[in-house]
């Protein structure tokens, strides 16, 4: 396995538990493997010495370790080993990896003190085998053993120590049940038994992570549905979080990927100002002190980013890090996809895209894309939106969309979701089919962390304040509760009535068949620096329509629009492409001429082709 840099903290603690002694580490790396008495090992280089700790007994505190942050407790030499900003990805398995490999080693047995000092074995260190699933199933079906031999554990507190009798076979299946959930709280559970997050990927998204972990200034572009915004979440996850931001152009795209918005972060307003009065912006204390700290800049959704705000990002950049390199020598990971939504200018201003931007060819080294469609299965379907995205429309997909609108796509009561090109038809399609329902309303309010942060809530949050609901009203689900149900972001439901015993939470019935009791939920973003802001609300949204730009990233199996009112480049392929497949989608008025692709974005595709090509042919002539 490589090797784990981090932030570490060494705690050498007294019987009492109390801290004696404490040393704080920067960019140290740790290490796994076995010494010559096959005892796990957790080793810890520093810049002039390592230690290691040969691991007897364990305990490790993994709560915040999607935020890069772990405790790992060796009891026995009374130490706490503290890690911080770590890639939290990378520190997921490592955790994984240590503990699973220290069970399987316990269940082998110790060699004891006394023959470990008897011994004239000489001292090794050798790195750890990768984790298997064999190891995952080994350390699974121990515990399950040790579960169903104590059942005493599973005793309701104060009822003794013996196990009750169950006179009914569905209580042999509850207790079942709990054995189950005692072991998915100690860690394991057979739904997790999987191999690290990176066998996940396919092969064209591991060279584009290997690039950025590699220091690559990186930009990655693909057609709607390739996984863009599942790479880009991951790549965050390799990156240490003290020194990642991620944005994104708009706030629906950085609630995606967790971050927040570029404007946001670059502390410059909407950037509109002179490029002197946004330099003094972004000097004020608290910006500057944002920037220096920024090592790793993610910004997704690129093609909504003005090419003339990025020119003036990369100058702040230099000017308030006081570096000469490109972006201030902040390594830039960019996606994207430029034949979909374009910037969003005012008035007559000319739209000048990101890779028209002067120091775009200066800040980005390695230019990769994407291939594998992932959203639709029908290769049919797949081919006219890969047309479609490039501009063009022949006779035989112009009748095939055109028939569309024949089709009956609602599904268990739950009618097809309305995608509109202005917010403002969004708002009078849902309040019209709200206020035509029979039955009282009923008002959910967010609970709100910070009521000084309001108007960035409104931005980033994917649901609002105020979430009001009828019985039959039609919704959709805001985040991801349950993917293996279905219960995804974008499932759609009806709600069918309230639970009493819930705080009269709504029921709602989706589309994939499930019924589930929606409970709020809470969303974190970070705004700037240590500045986090949180909201909690039902993960509910109401969705007879919603606007083409919300509904980026979201994949939809009934859908209906209007293509009438486009008015932009890409408009109609964003909309066409959230669309699961062609038997969930109806289109009411498709024409051809609501079909076109910007001149520009396809000139700079097709360099980016014969680069690719070029590069292919090159390689291939060196073997």
């Amino acid at each position: 396995m490589d090797r784990l840099q981090c932030t570490l903290a060494v705690e050498e603690l007294t019987k009492a538990g109390d801290v004696q002694k404490s040393s704080v580490h920067k960019n140290v790396f740790l290490s796994v493997g076995r010494n010559e008495f096959r005892d796990v090992v957790v080793k810890v280089e520093l810049q002039k010495k390592e230690m290691k700790f040969a691991l007897r007994e364990l305990q490790i505190h993994k709560k915040f370790a999607k935020d890069g942050k772990s405790t790992i407790k060796i009891p026995d030499r009374n130490l706490n080993i503290l890690i911080s900003n770590c890639p939290p990805d990378r520190l997921i398995y490592f955790l994984k990896l240590v503990s699973t490999k220290f069970e399987c080693g316990k269940m082998k047995g110790f060699i004891s003190e006394r023959k470990k000092l008897l011994s004239d074995v000489p001292k090794s260190f050798e790195e750890i085998s990768p984790l298997t699933i064999k190891d995952l199933k080994s350390v699974y079906e121990a515990r399950a053993k040790e579960f169903e031999s104590k059942p005493e554990l599973f005793t309701p507190k104060g009822k003794g120590v013996k196990k009750r009798k169950r006179p009914h076979q569905d209580d042999d299946k509850e207790n079942c049940n709990i054995q189950k959930s005692k072991l998915t709280c100690n860690g394991l559970n057979p739904s997790s038994i999987a191999l690290p997050v990176k066998a996940k990927l396919s092969k064209e998204q591991n060279t584009i992570l290997d690039a950025v972990v590699r220091g690559k200034n990186v930009f990655f572009t693909g057609s709607a549905g390739t996984g863009k915004s599942f790479l880009m979440r991951k790549i965050i996850g390799s990156l240490p979080p003290q020194h990642t931001f991620a944005t994104a152009s708009t706030g629906v795209a950085a609630c995606h990927i967790g971050g927040t918005t570029l404007h946001a972060f670059a502390g410059i307003g909407s950037g509109s100002a002179p490029l002197e009065q946004c330099v003094q912006l972004a000097s004020r204390p608290q910006i500057a002190q944002q920037w220096r700290k920024c090592h790793h800049l993610v910004i997704d959704e690129i093609s909504m980013v003005d090419g003339a705000f990025f020119d003036k990002l990369e100058t702040v950049a230099r000017v308030v890090r006081k570096n000469d390199n490109p972006f201030g020598g902040i390594q830039l990971i960019i996606c994207g996809d430029f034949l979909q939504l374009p910037p969003v200018t005012k008035g007559t201003d000319k739209k000048m895209f990101c890779f028209q931007a002067k120091s775009w060819s200066r800040c980005i080294q390695v230019n990769l894309e994407l291939k594998e469609v992932r959203r639709q299965n029908d290769l049919s379907f797949i081919n006219i939106l890969q047309n479609i995205r490039l501009g063009k429309c022949s006779e035989e997909m112009y009748q095939i969309l055109k028939k569309t609108a024949n089709h009956e796509i609602h599904k268990n009561g739950i009618l097809a979701t309305r995608l509109c090109t202005h917010k403002e038809d969004v708002n009078k399609i849902n309040q019209y089919h709200l206020s035509k329902l029979e039955g009282e309303e009923k008002t959910f309010l967010a609970v709100d962390g910070e009521e000084g942060y309001q108007s960035q809530l409104e931005v980033l949050s994917p649901v609002p304040k105020s979430v009001v609901l009828k019985v039959g009203a039609q919704v959709m689900l805001a985040k991801n509760l349950e993917v293996q149900r279905g219960l995804v972001n974008g499932a759609r439901g009806v709600v069918v009535g309230y639970d009493k015993k819930n705080q009269d939470y709504p029921v709602v019935r989706f589309a994939c068949g499930e019924q589930e009791v929606i409970r709020p939920v809470r969303w974190t973003f970070k705004l700037s620096g240590t500045v986090y802001v949180s909201r909690r609300q039902l993960p509910l949204k109401l969705a007879w329509a919603i606007s083409i730009h919300k509904s980026q990233g979201m994949t939809l199996d009934c859908v209906e629009m209007s293509l009438a009112k486009v008015f932009e480049a890409g408009q109609t392929y964003v909309a066409l492409s959230r669309a699961k497949s062609l038997d969930g989608l109806r289109i009411l008025d498709f024409d051809r001429s609501c079909v076109h692709a910007n001149p520009d974005v396809l000139r700079f595709y097709h360099k980016l082709e014969l680069t690719r090509k070029m590069m292919q042919v090159s390689l291939n002539d060196c073997w």
